[in-house]
């Protein structure tokens, strides 16, 4: 009877929040966002396939030249050179343990790539103590013809390995100071990691490009917490941005099933999984009574049902007047882009971009500001202004 009363008390926020955000959409904070009701956002755009025959694209980087790197998630990094449709595989990887949703993940360039041209890159590993496997994050200078990683330096390792599949993370991204921040999921302890700052799993973190730790991060001083962390609370962070502009760093999460979050990320800031939530279990019961608690950093919004968040970027170019100053975040499970209009680190308006266009687990903008996405079990589409 309890669970009853829970399970239509969170109905009851879901019809509220989604009523309130459709009448004013001024004021977004920790209201459920309701896919259905978004309207459509037509643009002048045509996608076009530029590769094939990659699975789960986990990850495109796009590199000065117009090449593009992408990571094939069972384990092969891709080099896919400008007006060119073949994938040459780069070599020099570390052993990846392709594992559930583990496997290559992410994948970033230094800001100075230019000059010294480290790649940085996220991947599930299996070295440590204890059977499976936890997030990785290591950097390799790309060889000058973008085919070879070379002088490979792995910065961080998460440890407790687990046999368990999911919730690997993983996004990488840099600052206005050159720290890079990356995350790793809760690797499916939901009740053991997230909370534990002397545990990886729920976090994000922050390192110098060297993988030496900040000594400002914000627990580097408390006994038994991973100086590394920068915030926790996390359930399995899957897209993250640094906005130059106002640097603020932007996070989202999957939920259960509701309440995907969209998150500023804080130092010494705990986002409350699985304290608080707005989602259920996967089979319909209650794991909290909570959305909210003194203490821990609510969503600046969240979307119930759960629209299966991937990656996202903000629009900084003018190839698309439309999107510009645009926040994009891709949709896995209903195959469209968000479009988030922000003002004064808050969401003030939503629509939906190519709806159908296919599963996204990937966003990139290229130097020219092009638009990439990476359809799982499609390929690499470009977004060709008409």
């Amino acid at each position: 009877m309890n669970k009853l009363k829970t399970l239509k008390k969170r109905a009851l926020i879901t019809t509220v929040t989604t009523s309130l955000l459709l009448g004013a959409l001024g004021s977004l904070n920790a209201h459920a966002v309701d896919f259905k009701e978004l309207d459509s956002l037509t643009l002048n755009i045509k996608p076009m396939t530029i590769a094939k025959g990659i699975a789960v694209p986990w990850a495109i980087e796009p590199l000065p030249n117009g090449d593009l790197l992408i990571t094939e998630r069972s384990g092969t990094l891709y080099l896919l050179r400008k007006d060119s449709e073949a994938l040459i595989k780069v070599t020099g990887l570390p052993k990846i343990d392709d594992n559930g949703q583990g496997g290559l993940l992410d994948l970033a360039l230094h800001p100075d790539f230019a000059n010294n041209q480290w790649l940085y890159l996220t991947y599930s590993s299996s070295e440590g103590d204890g059977e499976g496997s936890n997030t990785a994050l290591m950097r390799a200078k790309l060889s000058n013809d973008h085919s070879q990683l070379l002088e490979p330096q792995q910065l961080y390792k998460g440890e407790h390995n687990s046999k368990k599949g999911q919730h690997y993370g993983s996004r990488i991204v840099f600052d206005n100071q050159n720290y890079v921040y990356f995350s790793i999921g809760d690797r499916g302890s939901r009740d053991v990691n997230p909370q534990d700052l002397s545990r990886d799993g729920g976090k994000i973190y922050r390192l110098h490009e060297d993988g030496k730790i900040p000594t400002d991060n914000p627990f580097v001083a408390q006994k038994n917490a991973k100086p590394a962390v920068w915030s926790y609370g996390h359930r399995n962070p899957q897209g993250m941005w640094f906005d130059q502009q106002t640097t603020t760093l932007w996070s989202h999460e999957h939920g259960p099933r509701g309440g995907d979050e969209l998150n500023i990320i804080k130092p010494n800031t705990n986002y409350g999984w699985p304290v608080v939530s707005y989602g259920i279990n996967y089979s319909g019961t209650s794991f909290t009574d909570l959305t909210d608690k003194p203490g821990m950093q609510a969503p600046v919004s969240q979307w119930t049902p759960s629209i299966a968040p991937s990656d996202m970027l903000m629009v900084t170019g003018d190839k698309y007047p439309q999107l510009k100053g645009k926040m994009l975040l891709a949709s896995m499970k209903y195959a469209f882009i968000s479009v988030l209009e922000l003002a004064d680190s808050k969401v003030v308006k939503q629509h939906k971009l190519l709806e159908g266009v296919g599963r996204i687990r990937s966003l990139a903008q290229g130097p020219d500001g092009t638009l990439y996405l990476g359809l799982d079990g499609q390929g690499i589409v470009r977004l060709d202004p008409k």
